[in-house]
C-alpha cells in the first residue's frame, strides 16, 4: 500500500521561498504530482513529473517560479516554491500514480489519474 507524506509548508511572506517535500513508501511512483485547493476553490493541479526519465509539466500560474524534482533513491518528490505570491496561498498534496505519463498527456493535470494521495500541506503567503 501506498503512503506519501508531505511535509514543508508553512507562512511565508509574499516574494519568499519554501520548498515542499513529499516522501513515498511502498510502492514506486510512475508519476508524481503535486495539487493544492485554496479556501473555497477546487483542488487544482501544479505540477507533475514522470518518475524514470524526470519528464516535467507545470501549471501556468506556477511556471517560471515553481520546481518539481525527485530523489529516486530517497524516493521523495519536492515541489521548490520560488516569488511565492498570496494568491498560491493553499493546501499542496502529493499524488502518485504507478502509470508513466508524458508531460503532453494532458490527463496528468487530473485528479483522476491519481491513485494515491497525501493529507497535504498548509501554505500561506502574506502579502
Amino acid at each position: 500500500q501506498v503512503q506519501l507524506v508531505e511535509s514543508g509548508g508553512g507562512l511565508v511572506q509574499a516574494g519568499g521561498s519554501l520548498r515542499l517535500s513529499c516522501a513515498v513508501s511502498g510502492g514506486t511512483p510512475g508519476t508524481a504530482g503535486w495539487f493544492r485547493q485554496a479556501p473555497g476553490k477546487e483542488r487544482e493541479f501544479v505540477s507533475s513529473i514522470r518518475w524514470f526519465d524526470g519528464n516535467t509539466r507545470y501549471a501556468d500560474s506556477v511556471k517560471g517560479r515553481f520546481t518539481i524534482s525527485r530523489d529516486r533513491a530517497k524516493k521523495t518528490v519536492h515541489l521548490q516554491m520560488n516569488s511565492l505570491k498570496p494568491e498560491d496561498t493553499a493546501v499542496y498534496y502529493c499524488a502518485t500514480t504507478p502509470r508513466s505519463y508524458n508531460s503532453g498527456n494532458s490527463y496528468i493535470r487530473d485528479q483522476l489519474a491519481y491513485d494515491n494521495w497525501g493529507r497535504g500541506t498548509q501554505v500561506t503567503v502574506s502579502s
